[in-house]
């Protein structure tokens, strides 16, 4: 059996819970091979994206992944972005300054399709979308030929049973460009998605938080203030104790599977109506003939979520 790290690109827009996302995937190399990072506009406009991303990955001494910055608006629709959630630069509550880093000259989308060209057949390229899907739908749209060479797409966004969290009927991440969250759900390429239905059940709580702390590295540090800061939004809109922690469940799947269950639907994006736009339509209980084309994950053991994320956030210095 090759037990080789699993070749993966990160697609994101940092964004405190898409941090935690690319910390936990950064401090797992012997399972991760994080080929790059390419940034989309989103949670906060593309310039910011890139310089958050870039800020992770000094922030876990990892200068050999690169940075790609890619698409600044969306596909058709203007750009809606979260700095009521996010704070004005995306990692408000982090502590981390300005990186010495530089992003890459090459452009995410480019960069996207040559790794998946150019990766082995034994060992093809895993997207993990944490953010709008313009990248991964550009890519698409350009070099058609690369749905095929895909393992999967594992992504975060959409809701069903919970709804949305940016309008009734959406999540954030599809509402932003759903035009491409449509592109990529009709790719043909194997999909798992973490939608809110997931998430809503991995809450931060002070006692979870207070263990990032406790590893009194900058890394847990930086963690324990982001979730701070990010989480009053969600408690004051939610109620509760705690906050849902999204994209870390992306990378949490690949690392432990087991962690989630669900089951393969067909799922479309809605795109003409602005009342739903960029709602995800799941066909839960196979009430329609459309083919199934997502593995669509509704459970998780949230405390063997946050016992991975310690444990592989802890190796961080």
């Amino acid at each position: 059996m090759d037990r080789s790290p699993r070749p993966i690109i990160i697609d994101t827009d940092p964004g405190q819970d898409d941090a935690v996302a690319l910390i936990l995937a950064l401090a797992s190399p012997d399972e991760l091979d994080v080929l790059g990072i390419t940034t989309v506009a989103g949670n906060v406009p593309l310039p910011l994206t890139t310089r958050n991303a870039l800020a992770i990955v000094e922030l876990c001494q990892r200068s050999d992944v690169g940075v790609f910055a890619g698409c600044d608006r969306p596909m058709e629709r203007p750009l809606v972005t979260a700095e009521h959630v996010h704070g004005p630069t995306g990692l408000d509550g982090s502590g981390l300054g300005h990186p010495t880093l530089e992003p890459s000259k090459t452009h995410a989308v480019d960069f996207i399709i040559a790794k998946i060209q150019e990766a082995s057949p034994a060992r093809p390229v895993t997207l993990c979308a944490l953010g709008p899907l313009t990248n991964v739908a550009t890519a698409l749209q350009t070099a058609p030929d690369i749905a095929e060479r895909i393992d999967e797409i594992v992504m975060m966004g959409g809701g069903f049973f919970e709804g949305g969290n940016i309008t009734p009927a959406a999540e954030f991440n599809m509402y932003v460009d759903p035009q491409a969250a449509a592109v990529v759900f009709g790719s043909g390429v194997p999909l798992v998605l973490m939608p809110l239905d997931v998430t809503h059940q991995a809450l931060t709580s002070p006692t979870r938080i207070k263990v990032f702390r406790d590893l009194q590295t900058q890394a847990g540090m930086s963690v324990a203030g982001m979730l701070n800061f990010s989480e009053r939004f969600d408690i004051n809109k939610y109620g509760g104790i705690g906050a849902p922690l999204h994209d870390p469940t992306v990378l949490a799947y690949l690392l432990d599977p087991q962690l989630f269950g669900g089951k393969t639907c067909n799922v479309e994006i809605e795109t003409s109506s602005e009342l739903t736009m960029g709602m995800t339509v799941v066909d839960w209980w196979k009430v329609t003939e459309r083919p199934e084309n997502c593995l669509v994950m509704n459970t998780i053991d949230d405390g063997g979520f946050f016992d991975l994320l310690i444990k592989g956030i802890g190796r961080i210095g």
